[in-house]
């Protein structure tokens, strides 16, 4: 992969990036995307950071490779740690587990002030980052679901919100449906939707069978309750797959 062909996964992020953005992306990696969104979309500034120092070197080659060296700066640190309060208005955040997305978040919430946009895209747990987002104000406004290399992705796009109404409002009358489907992927239903969600109830399934063999502790009969409810959701939600 190179800054002038995303992977489909980083090209769902990028079309969320409007002309003139100035964004920062966390875990930047190659600095792959904010060097396509440079050379085909017209941001006017964008920050590349990273954690670790093996792939801040090598956004570093990549940047100065492509000559944008003064439209991507690229930065040595922890999450939203490497801008400053009102320093860019969009960021994408790409390639994480749901959990350490919101962590990120959480860390550098006083430096979101600014922020009109953030597009998420994380490996697994949506449902933290929907949670997250609606505890602090911020309005999902889009999701896609996609499959690359035999992997499922979503993809989330949330605004700041106006109030808790407004950040409640595309999760409709079942929250916790919504939560964990995602309120615009679960009224598309796609097919990749619908394959993401068989293969969860099936691992969901051999775990149950596992705690069922395991000795029938408080936290065991909790945790196999919580599973057969989650189980119970997907059925109900892809219930004509099941007929």
């Amino acid at each position: 992969m190179n800054s002038d062909r995303l992977s489909s996964r980083l090209a769902t992020v990028a079309k969320y990036v409007p002309t003139g953005a100035t964004l920062v992306d966390v875990g930047s990696d190659h600095a792959y995307l904010p060097c396509f969104l440079a050379k085909n979309t017209g941001i006017t500034f964008a920050v590349a950071g990273e954690v670790a120092e093996g792939p801040y070197q090598s956004a570093k080659r990549n940047v100065l490779a492509e000559g944008l060296s003064e439209v991507i700066a690229v930065r040595l640190g922890d999450g939203l740690d490497v801008i400053e309060p009102g320093e860019i208005e969009y960021v994408t955040i790409a390639g994480m587990g749901g959990a350490l997305i919101t962590s990120i978040l959480e860390k550098g919430k006083d430096k979101l002030g600014s922020v009109k946009r953030l597009i998420l895209q994380p490996n697994i747990s949506a449902i933290s980052i929907r949670k997250w987002l609606l505890d602090h104000n911020w309005k999902l406004s889009m999701e896609e679901i996609l499959e690359e290399d035999g992997k499922i992705y979503e993809v989330l796009v949330a605004e700041k919100g106006k109030d808790t109404e407004d950040s409640l409002m595309p999760y409709g009358e079942n929250l916790q449906e919504g939560l964990l489907f995602g309120p615009y992927l679960v009224k598309e239903k796609s097919a990749v939707f619908k394959k993401k969600w068989q293969n969860e109830r099936g691992n969901w399934e051999r775990i149950y069978q596992q705690l069922e063999n395991a000795a029938q502790t408080p936290d065991t009969i909790e945790k196999k309750q919580e599973i057969l409810f989650k189980m119970s959701l997907v059925k109900e939600v892809i219930q004509d797959e099941e007929s």
